[in-house]
């Protein structure tokens, strides 16, 4: 009877303390992981993000660049972390959706491993082809790849990236059959289809705006359901009859067991972020769009990693992309 309460008494002693620490969250320097390289497109809003959120916060967001396997690294090390809401993950489609089907053996299970935080934003792909293509429009794009797909090839950043799973959907949807030609990043395979060596690429409209402003490639379609406000002129896919979605995405993860204290202060401090002038102009010039306030909550983002899953398993399984 002693022991029985004994072990009572210290199970309470020990939720005392860890809610006294959630509470007094934060006390010293946060981390958050980026899952890739310096220099990549997550850099300028995990930098943006970062300063406001410590100013919010009142100790500094210190930014971890871990990159590797597709974002797996990154996201690994922050679901193996302490939950104790000092380091947390700055999630892609990629990390918590794509690679959960993608890797044959995922390190992680993106709905069981992590507490949602907040969506933050979503980056449309937009489909480009070389300059001198010879059609105008989507429908006139698609008839023309069916009619010449066995000499046609399509770029991306790589097997198994953000821009591969997006023409892999969009071929899919379109019902097209044409060579990938994986490259080592969204510039190289940019500077071919500048070049006119392959016929087109699904780009994060961040990165392919300059190219289009310029004339060096064609854009065909935005591959969202609305237009991007940084290429209002370029029509929608499902505008011209086709229902393909395909964009990147960024949201807030903590480790499974973080405190539901820590996970809200989080979420205001990310939402507060969202709202901060200098933060979203610099963000929205640059093609991203800020979701709508009812998408910041974690259950939102709980159900929507669930369909994102969901969404994107079919055309990885039916194109038979794996990586090990």
């Amino acid at each position: 009877m002693l022991r029985m309460l004994s072990i009572i008494a210290t199970s309470c002693l020990l939720m005392l303390n860890t809610n006294a620490r959630a509470e007094d969250w934060p006390a010293r320097p946060i981390t958050m992981v980026n899952p890739f390289a310096a220099g990549g497109p997550n850099d300028v809003l995990a930098r943006l993000f970062a300063q406001r959120m410590g100013e919010l916060l009142g100790q500094p967001v210190v930014l971890e660049n871990v990159g590797g396997a597709g974002g797996m690294n990154g996201a690994d090390r922050v679901a193996k972390s302490a939950p104790d809401g000092y380091t947390f993950l700055l999630g892609t489609v990629g990390t918590q959706a794509q690679n959960q089907t993608l890797f044959k053996k995922p390190r992680y299970n993106s709905t069981t491993d992590f507490e949602p935080v907040a969506l933050i934003v979503e980056a449309p792909l937009v489909l480009v082809a070389r300059k001198d293509f010879p059609t105008k429009d989507m429908k006139e794009f698609v008839a023309y790849t069916k009619a010449n797909e066995s000499k046609m090839q399509f770029g991306s950043a790589g097997t198994g990236s953000a821009i591969h799973l997006g023409c892999v959907l969009m071929n899919s949807v379109t019902g097209l059959n044409v060579v990938h030609v994986p490259y080592r990043g969204a510039n190289p395979a940019m500077q071919d289809l500048i070049s006119g060596r392959i016929d087109y690429l699904c780009d994060i409209v961040t990165t392919a705006k300059s190219q289009i402003d310029v004339g060096s490639v064609q854009p065909i379609a935005i591959l969202t359901k609305e237009r991007s406000s940084v290429l209002p002129n370029v029509p929608t896919a499902i505008e011209q009859g086709f229902a393909v979605e395909a964009y990147t995405w960024n949201a807030f993860f903590l480790p499974k067991g973080t405190p539901r204290t820590i996970i809200e202060k989080l979420n205001k401090a990310t939402v507060d972020t969202m709202k901060t002038p200098e933060v979203r102009e610099k963000l929205e010039s640059a093609g991203l769009r800020f979701v709508s306030d009812d998408r910041t909550t974690p259950e939102y983002l709980a159900k929507f990693v669930t369909s994102e899953i969901e969404k994107w398993a079919a055309p990885i399984k039916s194109s038979g992309i794996t990586v090990d």
